[in-house]
């Protein structure tokens, strides 16, 4: 009997500290207390690493100036002037390094699609300035990571930012010999998963994966495959037009409407002071004489 009452008295005395132990963890998220950096900022730091220079008494971090910890201007230039061209803003700089960084990935892609590496680069670009520049970027910060135990259609993966709705209709397509977007047999042989189970996660881990981009930059090499497959289909060949597979590559496959004349457009990038539209600016990266070594 005192047995079983001391197993009572210390089955009580062990939910009372999970209950506090719950009531803590609680209050502490409320007032912010344990947010951590989530999986955006791992994925666009393995791409956009910040460098900070020291000048004097002035730090300079990302696109702020702070003297005594103070923001005394937003500027972006490396120059350090408000306004400046989109290959002399910091940005830039640090989204350059990190593509040449995955060279040897992006070339490696490029062979097995058949898609030129610049004009898989050329879609990154935009999409990694914006997830530097892009107030948004605090939202995803915060609630991307809550999202890997639920529905992740609503946000973007990878360096490329593919959400996973659209990876899926990537291999939907590539294994689908009746759709516009097939892009021939051999594609679905570079998506196929070894295990067929769970394939969902499967796909999650390939695009965030934060040591190897190969299948962030595979995924993007295949959606405009098939966007080129489509529209070569309809008559029409924009394989030498970036700003608009760029600019399909952002509004999605729902965007893609083969036609004269399209017109260049997609979400609107801020870098240096000036506004861009994603299109416009992975065809200004395209024609540009910056990362030459990244071939057409």
């Amino acid at each position: 009997m005192k047995f079983l009452k001391v197993a009572l008295i210390a089955m009580v005395l062990i939910f009372a500290m999970i209950g506090v132990l719950f009531s803590v963890i609680f209050v502490a998220m409320e007032f912010g207390l344990l947010n951590v950096r989530g999986t955006i900022d791992a994925r666009n730091n393995s791409i956009i690493s910040i460098p900070e220079v020291k000048s004097g008494d002035v730090v300079e971090r990302g696109d702020e100036k702070r003297v005594e910890g103070e923001v005394v201007a937003d500027l972006s230039c490396i120059s350090g002037s408000e306004v400046c061209a989109w290959y002399e803003a910091r940005e830039w700089e640090v989204v350059a390094g990190g593509l040449s960084k995955d060279k040897e990935k992006i070339e490696r892609v490029a062979r097995e699609t058949g898609v030129s590496p610049r004009l898989i680069a050329s879609v990154i670009v935009p999409e990694q300035i914006r997830f530097f520049t892009s107030n948004r970027e605090v939202f995803k910060r915060y609630f991307e990571p809550l999202k890997i135990l639920g529905s992740l259609s609503k946000f973007s993966l990878g360096v490329s930012g593919i959400k996973q709705e659209t990876a899926e209709k990537i291999e939907i397509y590539a294994n689908d010999p009746a759709s516009a977007f097939y892009p021939g047999e051999a594609y679905s042989l570079l998506l196929a998963y070894e295990n067929i189970e769970n394939t969902s996660d499967q796909l999650f881990s390939r695009l965030t994966d934060e040591k190897d981009h190969y299948y962030s930059y595979l995924y993007t090499a295949i959606f405009i495959k098939e966007v080129l497959s489509q529209w070569e289909r309809a008559g029409f060949d924009v394989s030498n037009e970036p700003d608009i597979v760029a600019t399909i590559f952002n509004i999605g496959f729902s965007g893609s409407n083969p036609k004269d004349n399209p017109v260049v457009g997609g979400t609107t990038v801020t870098v240096g002071g000036k506004n861009y539209l994603f299109g416009e600016l992975a065809g200004l990266f395209y024609n540009s004489e910056e990362l030459s070594d990244i071939q057409k």
